[in-house]
């Protein structure tokens, strides 16, 4: 069987969905139906706005559903009459047994780490915040359990020492659907073999999209990707320059790294670090705010003291106002 014989319903919300869904129309794929979130009020003017998702398959002529409750029977009805061989999710909801488990080839999902390492909701963001050097994208196949099902293909790539999170997704977003189009062939071709998440993808072994396999040891070295939340955004400057770097890129450009300056709250969408011998420092500044461990020249630099150096902050946001370089920004500033 050839992949284009597939009939294929395929769900996600944002962009980060999109270029796997042109993937496989370019594929020549045949999508039976297209799953995505009803439209939302949005904007001063509340107007209807729809998903990234809905847009690419309306303007492709592809039949849409945007169910309120995935569980709903009419939905339920709707789908199981597109008489899908295998559907798709990518950057969707949690979907209910009842629709993942409804076509006879299963459901696989296309997830943004190099699974069994950052299961959850934000993984590029935390694989930054956290410093690592690599990431990568993994097919797998839904089970109960959210992100714990069988493996199917696994593409490494390198994450630069300054990248952002919004630069490595929408690297990460072509990697994915070409990996996705490879892995619907696969299927339809009865090449690829399910693994389970004991095992995982060694990059150095193979870079290729057909990983190797290596033990990966205890559950306890497995890192997870949780929500984020307000007080994850929060900058605190008694860490080292490193860590606060890697939040400030790893929330860039959202929900974006935040401390406070003159009362009103300052996002910091990039920045370098300035790493200096502790002893040069003298007595350490841990306890004291942001605005203690503020320098400027007034023109040119803005930085905040860590516990090892500083952080430079190169693009920011004062509340109320736009995104700006720190050139432009202290242009008008008068701290």
């Amino acid at each position: 069987m050839k992949a284009t014989d597939l009939r294929i319903v395929f769900m996600g919300t944002p962009e980060f969905a999109v270029a796997s869904l042109d993937a496989l129309v370019k594929a020549g794929c045949t999508i039976v139906g297209v799953i995505t979130a009803p439209d939302k009020p949005a904007g001063r003017g509340m107007k209807m706005n729809e998903s990234a998702v809905k847009k690419y398959a309306v303007e492709h002529g592809l039949h849409v559903l945007q169910p309120e409750k995935l569980k709903n029977p009419a939905f339920i009805e709707a789908l199981k009459a597109l008489k899908a061989d295998l559907q798709i999710v990518v950057a969707f909801r949690m979907l209910p047994e009842m629709v993942w488990n409804m076509p006879p080839m299963g459901t696989i999902n296309v997830h943004g780490s190099l699974l069994p390492q950052y299961r959850g909701a934000a993984p590029i963001n935390w694989a930054v915040i956290n410093g690592e050097k690599e990431t990568g994208v993994t097919t797998f196949q839904l089970k109960h359990e959210i992100d714990t099902g069988d493996i199917l293909l696994q593409q490494s790539f390198p994450i630069g020492e300054d990248e952002t999170a919004g630069e490595v997704h929408d690297r990460m977003k072509e990697i994915g659907a070409a990996l996705l189009v490879k892995t619907v062939e696969g299927l339809a071709e009865g090449s690829l073999k399910e693994r389970p998440q004991t095992t995982v993808h060694s990059p150095q072994l193979n870079k290729s999209s057909l990983p190797s396999t290596v033990d990966h040891g205890p559950s306890t070295s497995i890192k997870h990707a949780p929500k984020i939340f307000t007080e994850t955004c929060r900058i605190d400057f008694n860490k080292t320059v490193e860590e606060v770097h890697n939040l400030i890129r790893g929330l860039s450009p959202f929900p974006g790294a935040f401390t406070e300056l003159g009362g009103r709250m300052l996002k910091i969408y990039r920045s370098k670090k300035e790493i200096i011998n502790t002893s040069d420092f003298g007595e350490t500044m841990l306890g004291h705010g942001p605005t203690e461990n503020l320098q400027t020249d007034g023109k040119t630099f803005l930085k905040f003291r860590c516990n090892n150096g500083y952080v430079h902050v190169l693009e920011l946001q004062m509340e109320g106002k736009k995104r700006m370089s720190v050139e432009e920004f202290l242009r008008g500033w008068r701290g």
